[in-house]
């Protein structure tokens, strides 16, 4: 077996190292210059930043182990917080470290910004979910699904609303409940540590893909970056890839034939390189494929990088969702992660607190919205503004950066039909976040998907 990998993003590099790990040759193509896809550092102003702020959860065990058996330390990686949702001023939740599902009921019952009857009424949905094993009959939006169970807008606002767009980075009113229920299954109703945030406190192509070349190469394989793919011809015995010029040798273009590719480009290159052989064979079967894609709506996520002086950290009143005036005399809290009430950031994080840059902020605004209205320097300032008035900080920024993945993930709405990782090409396969699963667009999503491909070759 020889296996080509199309893009190196944490789904191609995991299903290029349980390939390696068996012993079968690989070869990874990417075409940017370093490895990580949507996830991936970035360098600006001598600064390391991510292209986006993620973080995992402790019931990611797929892309955990994979980072563990490439090399990575799990607790030297991340810094590991309990089940926290902060909005500052108005809602706050922590969930003690007590046994599963234990500790999301006392976490809810214990919330504060929230009335007893509100806090009663989550609690009470959360159960009912559990009982039915949080599976749904038929799908249906969120927004229908938190009606069903009378969930108020003070709820739906300061709770499912923050949660689903995190989870799913898709409005409630377009988001898939039963996604969302296989998201709150696994996270909450089993070990206590699932629910765990692990807030990464190194740059995202560090964390894994990097490793994951240097364990590939180790084992055999061939990883190439600024190596874009321009073309997939099958064969009888096989699948033909076609590189750029000057990749992977400068000053031609490249042709090998492998046994199997893996396509774990983003669906937008996939269904490009999959178009030509749909045209030239007349394959109806994989024509539905490439449609599956096509079909899949796309969501933002905008990440705001401000550099501060190195004093300036995101303090939280102690007492929760009092306002922290500034300049009052009360003691204040540093905190990695806050979440701002009805603003345009939605989660605010101090890698100061996480990855040891301080005074370096990064502000996430996910999914589609009004702040797509702005350009980059008036959404930088509408961030700067909301810092100012909510924490007093009044020095402006060194510099700031505004990055905006316009197609970060798929529309994750009810009774979708994601294209299969097995296509009606035996030796072709897809690999992605948004190929068929029970989770929505994430690094688990994306890891799990690439060991599924993996498997189907080497089983």
């Amino acid at each position: 077996m020889k296996v080509g990998i199309i893009g190196g993003g944490y789904a191609g590099m995991a299903a290029a190292v349980a390939l390696a790990e068996r012993g079968i040759a690989v070869t990874v193509f990417e075409s940017a210059q370093q490895l990580g896809g949507r996830a991936r550092g970035v360098m600006h102003n001598d600064t390391q930043l991510d292209n986006g702020q993620h973080l995992l959860l402790g019931c990611y065990r797929q892309t955990l182990r994979m980072i563990e058996k490439v090399g990575g330390n799990i607790e030297q990686d991340f810094l590991r917080l309990p089940l926290q949702l902060d909005l500052h001023g108005e809602f706050s939740l922590k969930a003690p470290r007590l046994p599963a599902p234990l500790h999301l009921l006392i976490a809810l019952l214990g919330a504060q910004g929230l009335t007893w009857g509100e806090r009663i009424n989550a609690a009470r949905f959360m159960l009912t979910l559990r009982r039915t094993n949080f599976h749904l009959a038929c799908d249906i939006t969120v927004t229908e699904l938190l009606a069903r169970h009378r969930q108020d807008a003070a709820l739906v606002q300061k709770l499912w609303e923050p949660l689903c767009i995190a989870a799913l980075n898709t409005p409630v009113h377009k988001a898939s409940a039963q996604v969302l229920l296989n998201v709150l299954r696994d996270a909450l109703n089993q070990s206590r540590a699932d629910s765990d945030m692990l807030l990464p406190r190194i740059d995202f192509t560090a964390l894994f893909p990097q490793r994951a070349a240097n364990y590939i190469e180790q084992h055999g394989g061939k990883v190439y970056t600024s190596c874009g793919v321009e073309a997939l011809r099958p064969l009888d015995d096989g699948i033909e890839i076609t590189t750029a010029q000057a990749c992977p040798e400068p000053g031609r273009r490249s042709t090998e034939k492998f046994s199997h590719v893996i396509c774990a480009a983003p669906p937008v290159v996939a269904a490009k390189l999959l178009r030509p052989i749909v045209a030239s064979e007349n394959h109806d079967a994989l024509a539905e494929t490439v449609a599956q894609i096509d079909g899949l709506e796309q969501q933002p996520i905008y990440t705001v990088y401000l550099r501060y002086p190195a004093h300036v950290t995101l303090p939280q009143h102690p007492q929760g969702v009092r306002r922290w005036v500034p300049g009052s005399s009360a003691a204040t809290l540093p905190q990695p992660m806050l979440g701002l009430h009805q603003r345009y950031s939605q989660w605010l994080f101090d890698k100061g607190q996480i990855s040891g840059q301080h005074g370096l902020f990064a502000a996430v605004i996910s999914a589609e919205g009004i702040h797509q209205e702005l350009s980059q320097d008036e959404l930088a300032q509408k961030v700067i503004a909301e810092l100012r008035d909510e924490f007093g900080i009044n020095e402006p920024p060194a510099w700031y950066k505004v990055i905006a993945e316009k197609r970060a993930t798929f529309c994750c709405s009810p009774n979708l039909q994601r294209p299969s990782q097995l296509t009606p090409l035996p030796r072709l396969l897809l690999a992605g976040d948004y190929t068929a699963g029970d989770y929505p667009a994430t690094l688990e999503g994306a890891v799990m998907s690439g060991l599924k491909c993996a498997n189907a070759i080497s089983m």
